[in-house]
This record gives structure tokens, C-alpha cells and sequence, in this order.
């Protein structure tokens, strides 16, 4: 049996069975984009355990993140296991896959000139959907748990936001449509506090609010997630700032958090990440960076 026509049967008869139909497309894109075009005309018993090495180090040879290379291999062992369960392969090598160490890549973020100028913008313009990027950039929401933020989830007293679910597109008889989910991970799950200045710009969202969805759209549902994309891309190229993806205001929180003198574990807690460590890696540079202004700082002392 060619190893495609596994993953196909797979897929369909298990995945899609056992999971959330979010997972079940990540599953799909992975193995048609990654996945199939390498080994899928090989039979399941000819996928050996040097080829799946080749394959391993080739994907992370890629400018690929070690999130997306490690989701495809998990994609391949977990359908290489469960075909020798069931004796349509003999066996199976996954376990022999020595993972390549992968660097994670620098995050990008905006200046702090460009950041004062996407604000100055959002600010004089006063529009309640803007609000939503402001909201962003002072607590690194993802765009998905951003545009799933109802005001319920806005404790006003405490002065926090509840980060309890998250959203994506979903493509349906020719039209997008937002769907309501739960978040990325479980550590997602997080309450945050908000800034005391970012604070009496949600009272006055609250007051124009039509709808239940902190950020608003054109239907009563909110602003759905390519729609806000491409409202962020627009305000960039208006603002004539390089494009950047609506990820890099989450990695711009982060960044200023650390050159202002957050610790990391706070950090880490605030971005919903499950290890400090996630954290740490991931804004390294911020660190030394951070780290090199206060070495320069003590310096000063040296009298000269």
C-alpha cells in the first residue's frame, strides 16, 4: 500500500473521527504539504529508517520554525505507529528519527519609533476596531484569542481580561466565517492584567460597543481573522511601515517587557507560554540586548 493512500485513510477514519476538525486541517496541510511530496508514492514498508532520518534532516535544513518541523514528524510517527498496529506496514522506524537541533528564528517586532507611530495613529483616529491592535501591542494577545475577547471576559473592577478561547476563519459555502474555539494550549488559558493607560480607552470601547465582541467587524459576530489581517496591513502601509505579520505586535509586547526589566516567569505567565524556557528562548536577543543598555548604564560610573 503506497504510504499516500495510508495518510489519506488515516486521516479521514481516525484523525478526523477523534479530533477537533482545527486539528484534523493542521493534520491534513502537514502531510499534503510537507509530508507527501517526499514519501507518499513509497510503500509504508519501504519507508525505512535512514529515509525517514533524510526526510528529518531535509525539513530541518528548510526555513520552516522547529513548531512546524516537529508537527510534521508527530504527524508521521503517530500514522507510521497505528499502520503496523492495524498490519498494513510490517513496521515502523519513527522512533529511530533523530531530531536536528533547531535554532529558533529571531522574533520580529517594531521599533519603539514605530510603535509611538502606530499609536499616535490609532489614538487620533478613535476607532473602536483600531482599539483592538492598541489592545495587542499592551498585552500580547494572539490575533485568535484577540478577536475572541467578548466583553464578559473584561473584568473591569480587577482590571483584567480573561483569555478563555480563541478563534480562526473557517471557509463555508463561498463565504469565511468565524469560528469559536478553545486556545492554543491549555497554558493559554490566562488572565491578564491590563495596563492602567490602556484602561480608559476599553471604558470608552465598552460605551461604543454594539455588539458583545471587544473588537468589532461588520457583523454582529466581530471582526473575523483575515479581515483584521488585512486592516493591520493596510494601517502599515499607510503608516508606510514594513510589512510585518499581526504576530510581530505579540513579539513587540514581549520585547519592550523585557527591556523595561520584566522577569521572564512573569513574562511567561502574561504570553501564555507553558515554560519560561519557551520564553527565554524565543526573546534572547531582547535579553542581551536588554542585558548590554544596563552593562553600558553601570558604566557610566567610570570616571573619566
Amino acid at each position: 500500500m503506497l504510504y499516500r493512500d495510508w495518510l489519506d485513510e488515516w486521516l479521514e477514519l481516525y484523525v478526523k473521527a477523534s479530533t477537533k476538525e482545527r486539528t484534523y486541517r493542521k493534520y491534513r496541510q502537514e502531510a499534503e504539504k510537507y509530508i507527501l511530496p517526499e514519501l507518499g508514492d513509497y510503500d509504508v514498508n519501504a519507508i525505512t529508517a535512514v529515509r525517514l532520518q533524510k526526510f528529518s534532516v531535509t525539513l530541518s535544513e528548510t526555513e520552516y520554525s522547529a513548531n512546524t518541523v516537529n508537527g510534521v514528524l508527530s504527524v508521521l510517527k503517530a500514522s507510521l505507529k497505528l499502520a503496523v498496529r492495524l498490519g498494513i506496514a510490517k513496521r515502523q522506524f519513527s522512533d529511530a528519527i533523530v531530531r536536528p537541533r533547531i535554532r529558533a528564528g529571531k522574533a520580529t517586532c517594531f521599533s519603539q519609533g514605530e510603535q509611538r507611530k502606530i499609536e499616535r495613529y490609532i489614538l487620533s483616529q478613535r476607532s473602536p476596531s483600531l482599539f483592538g491592535i492598541l489592545i495587542a501591542l499592551y498585552t500580547g494577545l494572539r490575533i485568535g484569542e484577540l478577536l475572541a475577547l467578548t466583553w464578559d471576559d473584561v473584568d473591569f473592577q480587577r482590571g483584567t481580561l480573561s483569555v478563555t478561547k480563541s478563534c480562526r476563519d473557517s471557509w463555508k459555502d463561498g463565504h469565511y466565517q468565524k469560528v469559536l474555539g478553545t486556545t492554543k494550549t491549555l497554558s493559554s488559558e490566562r488572565v491578564v492584567p491590563i495596563p492602567k493607560q490602556i484602561y480608559s480607552y476599553l471604558r470608552e470601547m465598552k460605551r461604543k460597543a454594539k455588539g458583545n465582541f471587544v473588537v468589532t467587524g461588520r457583523t454582529a459576530w466581530g471582526a473575523e481573522v483575515r479581515s483584521y489581517q488585512r486592516t493591520f496591513e493596510n494601517l502599515l502601509k499607510k503608516l508606510k511601515i514594513g510589512h510585518r505579520g499581526f504576530h510581530a505586535l505579540r513579539h513587540t509586547f514581549a520585547t519592550r517587557a523585557i527591556e523595561i526589566g520584566m522577569d521572564v516567569k512573569t513574562l511567561a505567565e502574561i504570553l501564555g507560554h507553558k515554560n519560561p524556557m519557551i520564553t527565554l528562548e524565543r526573546y534572547a536577543h531582547s535579553l542581551i540586548e536588554h542585558k548590554t543598555a544596563m552593562m553600558n548604564k553601570v558604566g557610566k560610573l567610570l570616571n573619566t
